[in-house]
Parts: C-alpha cells; sequence; structure tokens
C-alpha cells in the first residue's frame, strides 16, 4: 500500500513537498515514481528514481524545479517541488514499477501499486 500526503493549496512561486510511504511489504529493490493529473488530461509522469537513489529522471516540465528522493530505511519516497506554477497543479501519485531493477521508466502502464493521490493546487 502507497499513501501520499503533503499537498495542499499553495501560491505560484512556493514550495511544497510530497510523501509517499509504503506499507505491507520493502520496495527497495524497485524504482518508484511521481505521476500527476490536472483535470480533463492524462496522467503525466513527474519523475522517477532508482532503487539505490543514485539515479533520478524528470519530466522536462519540472526539472530544476522539482527533486525526487527515496529513504529505504522508511519505506519513503518524496519529492520536493520548488518554485511551482499553475501549471503544477493536479492530483499527484506515487507508484512502483513493476519490474525490479530497471532503470528510468516514464509510462504508467510500466508502473503497479499507485496511491491514492494528493492534491496540488497552486494560485496565480
Amino acid at each position: 500500500q502507497l499513501v501520499e500526503s503533503g499537498g495542499g493549496l499553495v501560491q505560484a512561486g512556493g514550495s511544497l513537498r510530497l510523501s509517499c510511504a509504503a506499507s505491507g511489504r520493502s520496495f527497495s529493490s524497485y524504482s518508484m515514481g511521481w505521476f500527476r493529473q490536472a483535470p480533463g488530461k492524462e496522467r503525466e509522469f513527474v519523475a522517477c528514481i532508482s532503487w539505490t537513489g543514485i539515479s533520478t529522471y524528470y519530466a522536462d516540465s519540472v526539472k530544476g524545479r522539482f527533486t525526487i528522493s527515496r529513504d529505504n530505511a522508511k519505506n519513503t519516497v518524496y519529492l520536493q517541488m520548488n518554485r511551482l506554477n499553475p501549471e503544477d497543479t493536479a492530483v499527484y501519485y506515487c507508484a512502483v514499477d513493476r519490474v525490479p531493477r530497471r532503470l528510468g521508466a516514464r509510462t504508467p502502464g510500466e508502473y503497479d501499486y499507485w496511491g491514492q493521490g494528493t492534491q496540488v493546487t497552486v494560485s496565480s
């Protein structure tokens, strides 16, 4: 089970830190990702991180503003979001890669064990 938290309402230019806590099993051998879905749009890739935490990948739209990290001891993945803008408004989901020790998966179909999502709203 994955549970996201940390979403909320923030003004443009502000920051939020999302957390995704996993329970029931360890995902320390799997890459994990963050996706987001805005109203009327498809779910899109935001960032992913390798099972070791060494390799990270970002969508161009968030590169340089968002940072993904993980703490395998806590079975938790984080998404630090800085310089937020209204286009970042969406429900944010974390997920676990279907394949162990795979790098850089960017499509929703490559992921399993989705959380329920946390709403991020950025006002202008």
